[in-house]
Protein backbone atom coordinates (compact mmCIF):
# COMPACT_ATOMS: atom_id res chain seq x y z
CA UNK A 1 0.00 0.00 0.00
CA UNK A 2 1.06 3.60 -0.58
CA UNK A 3 2.39 5.69 2.31
CA UNK A 4 0.17 8.55 1.10
CA UNK A 5 -2.56 8.33 3.74
CA UNK A 6 -5.04 10.49 5.63
CA UNK A 7 -7.76 10.10 8.20
CA UNK A 8 -10.98 8.80 6.69
CA UNK A 9 -14.20 7.44 8.13
CA UNK A 10 -15.43 3.95 7.28
CA UNK A 11 -18.31 5.23 5.14
CA UNK A 12 -16.10 7.65 3.19
CA UNK A 13 -13.53 4.88 2.63
CA UNK A 14 -16.22 2.87 0.85
CA UNK A 15 -17.23 5.97 -1.08
CA UNK A 16 -13.65 6.51 -2.24
CA UNK A 17 -13.34 2.88 -3.33
CA UNK A 18 -16.44 3.16 -5.52
CA UNK A 19 -15.31 6.52 -6.95
CA UNK A 20 -11.95 5.03 -7.93
CA UNK A 21 -13.43 1.88 -9.43
CA UNK A 22 -16.09 3.73 -11.43
CA UNK A 23 -13.33 5.96 -12.81
CA UNK A 24 -11.24 2.92 -13.69
CA UNK A 25 -14.05 0.90 -15.32
CA UNK A 26 -16.41 2.96 -17.48
CA UNK A 27 -18.93 0.08 -17.56
CA UNK A 28 -19.29 -0.22 -13.78
CA UNK A 29 -22.78 0.59 -12.47
CA UNK A 30 -24.11 1.46 -9.00
CA UNK A 31 -27.76 0.67 -8.36
CA UNK A 32 -29.93 0.82 -5.24
CA UNK A 33 -32.44 2.60 -3.11
CA UNK A 34 -31.26 5.99 -1.94
CA UNK A 35 -28.13 6.44 -4.05
CA UNK A 36 -29.47 9.88 -5.09
CA UNK A 37 -29.77 10.80 -1.41
CA UNK A 38 -26.33 10.22 0.12
CA UNK A 39 -27.58 10.48 3.70
CA UNK A 40 -29.75 7.41 3.10
CA UNK A 41 -26.72 5.17 2.69
CA UNK A 42 -24.50 6.98 5.18
CA UNK A 43 -22.48 9.17 2.78
CA UNK A 44 -21.20 6.09 0.95
CA UNK A 45 -22.77 7.45 -2.26
CA UNK A 46 -21.77 11.11 -1.86
CA UNK A 47 -20.79 12.77 -5.14
CA UNK A 48 -21.23 9.67 -7.28
CA UNK A 49 -24.34 10.84 -9.11
CA UNK A 50 -22.81 14.24 -9.83
CA UNK A 51 -19.61 12.72 -11.23
CA UNK A 52 -20.91 9.70 -13.14
CA UNK A 53 -24.49 10.65 -14.05
CA UNK A 54 -27.82 8.88 -13.70
CA UNK A 55 -27.08 6.32 -16.42
CA UNK A 56 -24.44 4.76 -14.17
CA UNK A 57 -25.70 5.75 -10.70
CA UNK A 58 -29.26 4.50 -10.70
CA UNK A 59 -31.68 5.19 -7.86
CA UNK A 60 -34.08 2.26 -8.08
CA UNK A 61 -37.70 1.77 -7.06
CA UNK A 62 -38.43 -0.12 -3.84
CA UNK A 63 -38.34 -3.51 -5.55
CA UNK A 64 -35.41 -5.54 -4.25
CA UNK A 65 -35.99 -8.50 -6.56
CA UNK A 66 -36.20 -6.35 -9.70
CA UNK A 67 -33.25 -4.09 -8.91
CA UNK A 68 -31.00 -7.03 -7.96
CA UNK A 69 -32.09 -8.91 -11.05
CA UNK A 70 -31.19 -5.87 -13.16
CA UNK A 71 -27.74 -5.71 -11.55
CA UNK A 72 -27.09 -9.42 -12.08
CA UNK A 73 -28.32 -9.23 -15.66
CA UNK A 74 -26.11 -6.23 -16.39
CA UNK A 75 -23.09 -8.02 -14.90
CA UNK A 76 -23.68 -11.13 -17.01
CA UNK A 77 -23.85 -9.06 -20.19
CA UNK A 78 -20.60 -7.19 -19.57
CA UNK A 79 -21.50 -4.31 -17.26
CA UNK A 80 -20.19 -5.08 -13.73
CA UNK A 81 -22.55 -3.79 -11.06
CA UNK A 82 -22.77 -2.86 -7.40
CA UNK A 83 -26.26 -3.23 -5.93
CA UNK A 84 -26.78 -1.66 -2.51
CA UNK A 85 -29.45 -2.82 -0.08
CA UNK A 86 -29.61 -0.16 2.68
CA UNK A 87 -31.19 -2.76 4.94
CA UNK A 88 -29.89 -6.29 4.57
CA UNK A 89 -33.23 -7.68 5.80
CA UNK A 90 -34.89 -6.86 2.49
CA UNK A 91 -32.35 -8.82 0.48
CA UNK A 92 -34.74 -11.68 1.26
CA UNK A 93 -36.87 -10.44 -1.63
CA UNK A 94 -33.90 -10.90 -3.96
CA UNK A 95 -33.10 -14.54 -3.26
CA UNK A 96 -33.85 -15.65 -6.81
CA UNK A 97 -31.36 -13.41 -8.66
CA UNK A 98 -28.73 -13.83 -5.91
CA UNK A 99 -28.94 -17.54 -5.14
CA UNK A 100 -30.52 -19.14 -8.21
CA UNK A 101 -28.84 -16.97 -10.83
CA UNK A 102 -25.68 -15.11 -9.75
CA UNK A 103 -24.29 -17.84 -7.48
CA UNK A 104 -24.78 -20.59 -10.07
CA UNK A 105 -24.02 -18.73 -13.28
CA UNK A 106 -20.30 -19.46 -13.71
CA UNK A 107 -20.74 -23.12 -12.72
CA UNK A 108 -23.63 -23.66 -15.13
CA UNK A 109 -21.63 -22.00 -17.92
CA UNK A 110 -18.58 -24.16 -17.32
CA UNK A 111 -16.58 -21.09 -16.28
CA UNK A 112 -16.99 -19.47 -19.71
CA UNK A 113 -19.24 -16.72 -18.35
CA UNK A 114 -19.48 -15.01 -14.98
CA UNK A 115 -21.60 -12.59 -12.94
CA UNK A 116 -19.27 -9.86 -11.61
CA UNK A 117 -21.70 -8.26 -9.20
CA UNK A 118 -21.20 -6.88 -5.68
CA UNK A 119 -24.31 -7.35 -3.56
CA UNK A 120 -23.84 -4.85 -0.75
CA UNK A 121 -26.07 -5.32 2.30
CA UNK A 122 -26.09 -2.92 5.24
CA UNK A 123 -26.84 -4.22 8.76
CA UNK A 124 -28.71 -1.85 11.07
CA UNK A 125 -28.81 -2.50 14.81
CA UNK A 126 -30.35 -0.97 17.88
CA UNK A 127 -32.35 2.24 17.71
CA UNK A 128 -35.49 0.18 18.42
CA UNK A 129 -35.52 -1.04 14.81
CA UNK A 130 -36.82 -4.46 15.87
CA UNK A 131 -36.91 -7.84 14.17
CA UNK A 132 -37.39 -6.88 10.52
CA UNK A 133 -34.73 -4.16 10.31
CA UNK A 134 -31.81 -5.50 12.38
CA UNK A 135 -30.76 -8.85 10.97
CA UNK A 136 -27.15 -9.92 10.35
CA UNK A 137 -27.58 -12.59 7.66
CA UNK A 138 -23.99 -13.32 6.62
CA UNK A 139 -24.19 -17.02 7.55
CA UNK A 140 -27.18 -17.50 5.29
CA UNK A 141 -25.31 -16.26 2.21
CA UNK A 142 -22.08 -18.02 3.21
CA UNK A 143 -23.97 -21.33 2.98
CA UNK A 144 -24.50 -20.90 -0.77
CA UNK A 145 -21.90 -22.33 -3.21
CA UNK A 146 -20.73 -19.70 -5.68
CA UNK A 147 -21.01 -16.74 -3.31
CA UNK A 148 -18.08 -15.08 -1.55
CA UNK A 149 -18.86 -13.14 1.64
CA UNK A 150 -16.69 -10.32 3.01
CA UNK A 151 -17.22 -8.34 6.23
CA UNK A 152 -14.72 -5.53 6.93
CA UNK A 153 -14.15 -4.20 10.44
CA UNK A 154 -12.34 -0.92 9.74
CA UNK A 155 -11.96 1.82 7.08
CA UNK A 156 -8.74 0.46 5.54
CA UNK A 157 -10.27 -2.96 4.98
CA UNK A 158 -13.61 -1.51 3.88
CA UNK A 159 -11.93 0.26 0.97
CA UNK A 160 -9.62 -2.61 0.07
CA UNK A 161 -12.32 -5.28 0.25
CA UNK A 162 -14.79 -3.21 -1.76
CA UNK A 163 -12.19 -2.80 -4.51
CA UNK A 164 -11.35 -6.51 -4.41
CA UNK A 165 -15.06 -7.39 -4.55
CA UNK A 166 -15.65 -5.10 -7.55
CA UNK A 167 -12.69 -6.60 -9.41
CA UNK A 168 -13.76 -10.17 -8.67
CA UNK A 169 -15.28 -11.92 -11.67
CA UNK A 170 -17.95 -13.63 -9.61
CA UNK A 171 -20.63 -12.46 -7.13
CA UNK A 172 -19.48 -11.13 -3.77
CA UNK A 173 -21.73 -10.35 -0.79
CA UNK A 174 -20.31 -7.25 0.91
CA UNK A 175 -21.58 -7.25 4.50
CA UNK A 176 -21.64 -3.74 5.88
CA UNK A 177 -22.50 -2.57 9.40
CA UNK A 178 -23.82 0.92 10.01
CA UNK A 179 -22.29 0.91 13.51
CA UNK A 180 -18.89 1.22 11.82
CA UNK A 181 -19.69 4.25 9.66
CA UNK A 182 -18.16 6.88 11.94
CA UNK A 183 -15.04 4.85 12.77
CA UNK A 184 -11.93 6.65 11.48
CA UNK A 185 -8.41 5.53 10.64
CA UNK A 186 -5.54 6.34 8.28
CA UNK A 187 -6.53 5.11 4.80
CA UNK A 188 -4.17 5.00 1.78
CA UNK A 189 -5.20 7.31 -1.06
CA UNK A 190 -4.18 4.92 -3.81
CA UNK A 191 -6.16 2.03 -5.26
CA UNK A 192 -5.40 -1.17 -3.33
CA UNK A 193 -7.01 -4.53 -2.61
CA UNK A 194 -7.41 -6.51 0.57
CA UNK A 195 -7.30 -10.08 -0.76
CA UNK A 196 -10.57 -11.98 -0.40
CA UNK A 197 -10.04 -15.09 1.73
CA UNK A 198 -7.21 -13.69 3.86
CA UNK A 199 -7.72 -13.00 7.57
CA UNK A 200 -5.44 -10.80 9.68
CA UNK A 201 -4.00 -10.91 13.19
CA UNK A 202 -4.69 -7.46 14.65
CA UNK A 203 -3.19 -8.21 18.06
CA UNK A 204 -0.74 -10.95 18.94
CA UNK A 205 -1.19 -13.01 22.09
CA UNK A 206 -0.31 -16.32 23.70
CA UNK A 207 -3.12 -17.31 26.07
CA UNK A 208 -6.24 -17.46 23.89
CA UNK A 209 -7.37 -16.79 20.32
CA UNK A 210 -10.35 -14.48 19.73
CA UNK A 211 -11.86 -14.68 16.23
CA UNK A 212 -14.35 -12.08 15.06
CA UNK A 213 -15.40 -9.83 12.17
CA UNK A 214 -17.22 -6.63 11.23
CA UNK A 215 -18.42 -4.42 14.12
CA UNK A 216 -17.81 -7.02 16.83
CA UNK A 217 -14.13 -7.07 15.91
CA UNK A 218 -13.94 -3.59 17.42
CA UNK A 219 -15.58 -4.86 20.59
CA UNK A 220 -13.14 -7.79 20.58
CA UNK A 221 -10.18 -5.39 20.48
CA UNK A 222 -11.65 -3.50 23.46
CA UNK A 223 -12.00 -6.79 25.32
CA UNK A 224 -8.40 -7.75 24.53
CA UNK A 225 -7.17 -4.45 26.01
CA UNK A 226 -9.17 -5.05 29.16
CA UNK A 227 -7.88 -8.60 29.44
CA UNK A 228 -4.29 -7.35 29.04
CA UNK A 229 -4.75 -5.25 32.17
CA UNK A 230 -5.39 -8.53 33.99
CA UNK A 231 -2.33 -10.25 32.49
CA UNK A 232 -4.34 -12.26 29.94
CA UNK A 233 -2.70 -12.18 26.50
CA UNK A 234 -5.36 -12.56 23.80
CA UNK A 235 -4.61 -12.94 20.10
CA UNK A 236 -7.24 -11.20 17.95
CA UNK A 237 -8.01 -12.57 14.48
CA UNK A 238 -10.08 -10.45 12.08
CA UNK A 239 -11.76 -12.77 9.59
CA UNK A 240 -12.21 -10.02 6.96
CA UNK A 241 -13.70 -12.74 4.73
CA UNK A 242 -16.36 -15.08 6.02
CA UNK A 243 -16.33 -17.21 2.88
CA UNK A 244 -13.84 -18.51 1.96
CA UNK A 245 -12.50 -18.77 5.52
CA UNK A 246 -8.77 -18.37 6.09
CA UNK A 247 -8.51 -21.77 7.74
CA UNK A 248 -4.71 -21.79 7.82
CA UNK A 249 -4.37 -18.56 9.79
CA UNK A 250 -7.11 -19.48 12.27
CA UNK A 251 -5.61 -22.91 12.90
CA UNK A 252 -2.10 -21.50 13.21
CA UNK A 253 -3.26 -19.11 15.92
CA UNK A 254 -5.20 -21.78 17.82
CA UNK A 255 -2.23 -24.15 17.67
CA UNK A 256 -0.20 -21.45 19.44
CA UNK A 257 -2.72 -20.55 22.15
CA UNK A 258 -4.63 -23.83 22.56
CA UNK A 259 -7.86 -21.96 23.32
CA UNK A 260 -10.49 -20.38 21.08
CA UNK A 261 -13.43 -18.00 21.47
CA UNK A 262 -15.45 -17.09 18.36
CA UNK A 263 -17.43 -13.85 18.46
CA UNK A 264 -20.11 -13.49 15.79
CA UNK A 265 -22.68 -10.78 15.08
CA UNK A 266 -25.24 -13.29 13.83
CA UNK A 267 -27.26 -15.95 15.62
CA UNK A 268 -25.46 -18.79 17.35
CA UNK A 269 -27.25 -21.80 15.86
CA UNK A 270 -26.00 -22.95 12.44
CA UNK A 271 -23.95 -19.77 12.06
CA UNK A 272 -20.43 -18.56 11.31
CA UNK A 273 -19.24 -19.46 14.81
CA UNK A 274 -20.51 -23.02 14.37
CA UNK A 275 -18.64 -23.41 11.08
CA UNK A 276 -15.35 -22.16 12.55
CA UNK A 277 -15.77 -24.35 15.61
CA UNK A 278 -16.35 -27.42 13.47
CA UNK A 279 -13.42 -26.60 11.19
CA UNK A 280 -10.99 -26.22 14.09
CA UNK A 281 -12.26 -29.39 15.80
CA UNK A 282 -11.94 -31.42 12.60
CA UNK A 283 -8.44 -30.22 11.80
CA UNK A 284 -6.50 -29.50 15.01
CA UNK A 285 -8.52 -31.04 17.84
CA UNK A 286 -5.38 -32.39 19.56
CA UNK A 287 -4.04 -28.84 19.98
CA UNK A 288 -7.04 -27.65 22.00
CA UNK A 289 -6.43 -27.22 25.74
CA UNK A 290 -10.03 -26.22 26.53
CA UNK A 291 -13.45 -26.50 24.87
CA UNK A 292 -14.16 -23.97 22.12
CA UNK A 293 -16.54 -21.23 23.25
CA UNK A 294 -18.84 -19.09 21.09
CA UNK A 295 -20.45 -15.71 21.66
CA UNK A 296 -23.30 -14.80 19.31
CA UNK A 297 -26.87 -13.60 19.36
CA UNK A 298 -29.43 -15.69 21.19
CA UNK A 299 -31.87 -17.49 18.91
CA UNK A 300 -34.59 -14.89 19.11
CA UNK A 301 -35.51 -11.96 16.83
CA UNK A 302 -34.19 -8.52 17.72
CA UNK A 303 -36.36 -6.75 20.30
CA UNK A 304 -37.83 -3.27 19.75
CA UNK A 305 -37.30 -2.16 23.35
CA UNK A 306 -34.10 -0.19 23.99
CA UNK A 307 -33.86 -1.84 27.42
CA UNK A 308 -34.00 -5.32 25.89
CA UNK A 309 -31.54 -4.30 23.15
CA UNK A 310 -28.87 -3.75 25.82
CA UNK A 311 -29.22 -7.39 26.80
CA UNK A 312 -29.68 -8.78 23.30
CA UNK A 313 -26.59 -7.30 21.62
CA UNK A 314 -23.17 -8.50 22.74
CA UNK A 315 -20.13 -6.38 23.52
CA UNK A 316 -16.69 -6.25 25.08
CA UNK A 317 -17.95 -6.99 28.61
CA UNK A 318 -19.54 -10.24 27.40
CA UNK A 319 -16.32 -11.22 25.65
CA UNK A 320 -14.21 -10.56 28.76
CA UNK A 321 -16.60 -12.59 30.91
CA UNK A 322 -16.52 -15.56 28.52
CA UNK A 323 -12.72 -15.54 28.22
CA UNK A 324 -12.35 -15.52 32.01
CA UNK A 325 -14.71 -18.49 32.30
CA UNK A 326 -12.26 -20.50 30.17
CA UNK A 327 -9.00 -19.34 31.76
Amino acid sequence: MSTSIRNLSYSLAINEAIHQMMSEDKNLLLLGQGVKSPWYVGNTASGLLEKFGDLRVIDTPVSENAMTGAAVGAAITGMPAIIVHPRMDFMMYAFDPIINEAANWSYMCGGKSSAPVVIWGVINRKGEQAAQHSQALQALFAHIPGLKVVAPSNPVDAKGLMIAAIRDKNPVIFVDDRWLYNLESHVPKNVYEIPIGKAAILKKGKDITLVSSSYLLQETLKAAKQLAKEDISAEVVDLRTIKPLDKDLICKSVKKTGKLVIIDGGWKSFGVSAEISAMVSENIFSHLKAPIKRLALDDIPAPSSSVLEEVYYKGSKDIVKLVKSIL
